[in-house]
Parts: C-alpha cells; sequence; structure tokens
C-alpha cells in the first residue's frame, strides 16, 4: 500500500530475456514492490525466451509461493503450431490460474488487422483472458490503432494497450479507447503531461498502471499520485480497474 492506496503492478517480467539478456527473480520484484509500495504484480514473461512452458511454470511456481502478491500471464510465440498455441493457453488458464494471454508484436510480429491473427484473440476469447498488447515500439504491428480492428471482431475480448502507445502514439491509444469499449489503456512509460492528457479522455475505469522493469517501478507509480485526479479516478487506475479486467 501507498500512501493509502492499494496498488497492482499489472505490467512486470519474470525470468530471461534471450534478446535483452535482462534476468529478473521473484524475489528482486518482491524488493522492489515493498519499498515502492506495491501489492500485487502481473508476471509476465519475456516475449523471447529459451522455453516458454519452463518459464511459465517459474510464473506458476512464484504465484503460489506469493498468492497475494503475483498473478501470472502467458506470452508465448504465436506462430508455432495452433494445436501447440492452444494447449499452451489451455493449460496456463486452465492448470497454472493465468489471468491474461500477452502479445508482444515487437518480437511477435502478428499482424492484428489480418484475419491470420483471430486464432490469438479466438484463444484468449474461449479460456476468458484479456490480452496485453505490447503498443508503441515495434511499429507497425504495434500500433495502438491496429487493434481496433480486433477490438471490434472481438467485442467480448478485453484488450489492454501495454504502454498506451509510448511518447509518440499515445494519441492513438486515446482514439481506439474512445471508439472501443473493450480497450483498456495502461499507461507505463509516458511521461506525467501524456498521463494527464489520456486521463483527460479515457474514464479511469479503463486505465491501469504498470513499470515494465524494477528500474522504473518508483517512477511509473508514482507518477500517478502526481497527476491532478479525485481519490476515486487514482484508486481506480491503481487497483480497481486491473482487479476488474483480470478477474481478481
Amino acid at each position: 500500500m501507498r500512501d493509502g492506496y492499494r496498488v497492482f503492478d499489472t505490467h512486470t517480467h519474470l525470468g530471461t530475456a534471450r534478446h535483452s539478456g535482462r534476468t529478473a527473480t521473484d524475489d528482486e520484484l518482491l524488493r522492489h514492490m515493498d519499498r515502492a509500495g506495491v501489492d500485487r504484480s502481473m508476471l509476465i514473461p519475456f516475449p523471447v525466451v529459451d522455453d516458454y512452458r519452463a518459464q511459465h511454470d517459474a510464473i506458476a511456481a512464484a504465484v503460489r509461493a506469493h498468492k497475494d502478491r503475483f498473478v501470472g500471464a502467458a506470452c508465448l510465440n504465436p506462430f508455432v503450431a495452433p494445436e501447440e498455441f492452444r494447449g499452451e493457453v489451455r493449460r496456463c488458464a486452465e492448470e497454472l490460474g493465468f489471468r491474461a494471454l500477452k502479445l508482444q508484436p515487437q518480437y511477435q510480429a502478428l499482424n492484428p488487422v489480418s484475419r491470420r491473427s483471430d486464432f490469438f484473440f479466438e484463444t484468449a476469447a474461449e479460456f476468458r483472458l484479456p490480452v496485453i498488447a505490447h503498443t508503441g515500439t515495434g511499429a507497425p504491428f504495434a500500433l495502438p490503432s491496429l487493434f481496433i480492428a480486433a477490438a471490434r471482431r472481438f467485442p467480448e475480448v478485453t484488450i489492454v494497450l501495454g504502454h498506451a502507445g509510448g511518447s509518440v502514439y499515445y494519441l492513438e491509444a486515446i482514439v481506439a479507447a474512445q471508439v472501443c469499449p473493450n480497450v483498456c489503456v495502461e499507461l507505463s512509460s509516458l511521461m506525467p503531461h501524456h498521463c494527464a492528457e489520456v486521463l483527460a479522455h479515457v474514464e479511469p475505469s479503463r486505465l491501469m498502471a504498470g513499470s515494465d522493469l524494477p528500474e522504473s517501478l518508483d517512477a511509473e507509480i508514482g507518477k500517478i499520485f502526481t497527476l491532478d485526479m479525485t481519490a476515486d479516478a487514482r484508486r481506480a487506475i491503481l487497483w480497481d480497474t486491473p482487479c476488474r479486467v483480470f478477474g481478481l
């Protein structure tokens, strides 16, 4: 808890990333969470790992060990065989209790406009998982506006625009949320004045906070406290919205 508010960090990573060499452990994340006053974090695999099943198992183990601090999300190469993709998402949802499915178009170049991507959103719908979509770096497939097409094809799937498109494309995230009621926006990587503009156009019931990396946690959560908003709006962004979206 921080300044009287419960805090949910909806975008963290656990494990080892092949693309960057970064490593994050549950003990490390807990230390950062405790220092920043974060009650709960969403654990997501890095987008490029040696073994996605082993990574999912490691996240499940961390969630079991710290049920009140962590929840898990699945992330795997969408271009594996369709039956393999669906089977692993089913395992994550039904056996491991994961609460979301991540798409990282910067490293997983799936076009959300194309019907070729239907299998991804159909799988999310089948297992009632919100999709956390990385947006911003990795354009064109990471453009927030492209997820309007998927959100309209699959209105039953909540799509969370991770990083809100970043400082270059955050206006697209605003438009996507305005035209699609099943689109939510996660605010990590934006400057505070960008967040204020998002908040002026998108209701707090569809906004949430995230850190992405431990070094950014204090800044990312801290900026939510510097913005001019009501206590109810701040409570929604920090806790109520993600708890509702991820079914907690």
